[in-house]
């Protein structure tokens, strides 16, 4: 199997699809009143599903934790230091939740968390060289 992609189940499509376009650059491949939208991070399917459609799909219901939840975390990687301080400035100025403003960490990372509209962590880190060069 190969990774192919992963997905939100979300309550409120347009907050979340602006959210992820405008605020985190995402590429939208369809309207915004689709039931399902994908979306694209370099080259990453990222899948929003509707709850409601989710639940009559797969004929369950499930329970969906308020506020900031904990179950995962979606990771970004910018190049350098300074773009993490300005890529966790942008997004909470553009209505991210700050949950750890950017520190640098003893292993030598720069990272810092925010959560979507919805309450889902994203991590934006750097190990202050190129992605290519970040796991040499």
């Amino acid at each position: 199997m190969r990774l192919d992609g992963m997905g939100l189940l979300v309550k409120d499509m347009g907050t979340m699809i602006r959210f992820y376009r405008d605020v985190l650059g995402f590429e939208i491949r369809e309207n915004e009143d689709a039931k399902n939208v994908y979306l694209v991070k370099d080259g990453t399917l990222f899948l929003l599903y509707g709850r409601a459609d989710f639940e009559r799909m797969t004929h369950r219901r499930y329970e969906y934790l308020p506020g900031i939840n904990g179950h995962f975390e979606i990771a970004l990687y910018v190049d350098t230091f300074d773009e993490v301080d300005e890529a966790s400035r942008k997004a909470v100025d553009q209505g991210a939740t700050p949950i750890l403003a950017p520190t640098t960490e003893p292993w030598g990372q720069r990272t810092c968390y925010i959560a979507d509209p919805e309450g889902n962590l994203i991590e934006i880190g750097s190990w202050n060289k190129p992605y290519e060069e970040k796991d040499r």
